[in-house]
């Protein structure tokens, strides 16, 4: 029997979870879900600039399990990117942690880049 998934600690809901190509009816558009941790993954990598084991760490997860969110979220990206596709940020096991600092604006003291 697999382990259980643990929660993923994520900082925020983002505010638009919805995107698409512009002049693309949306029923016209394949889907992509994106999870909301995938979405935390992206947002602490590639927008706080953590390590990969700082970002893991916030997440209450292992760097490995972090590296295979990451390798997920920046696949699905691609694809939306690449074949026109409408992107929703969604769902996944995950808990709000409002207790830590989501790093807003605080870009100057942890930069950090993942290799």
């Amino acid at each position: 029997m697999p382990r259980p998934k643990c929660r993923r600690h994520i900082c925020r809901i983002p505010d638009k979870n919805y995107f698409k190509p512009r002049g693309i009816p949306a029923v016209e558009l394949e889907e992509v879900i994106l999870n909301l941790d995938e979405f935390e993954a992206i947002r602490l990598a590639d927008h706080e600039l953590l390590y990969q084991e700082d970002a893991a760490a916030r997440m209450n997860i292992s760097r490995q399990t972090f590296g295979r969110i990451i390798e997920s979220a920046h696949k699905k990206l691609a694809d939306v990117l690449i074949n026109g596709k409408a992107l929703k940020i969604e769902g996944g096991e995950v808990s709000l942690d409002k207790t830590r600092s989501c790093g807003h604006g605080s870009r100057g003291k942890e930069i950090h880049r993942h290799q």
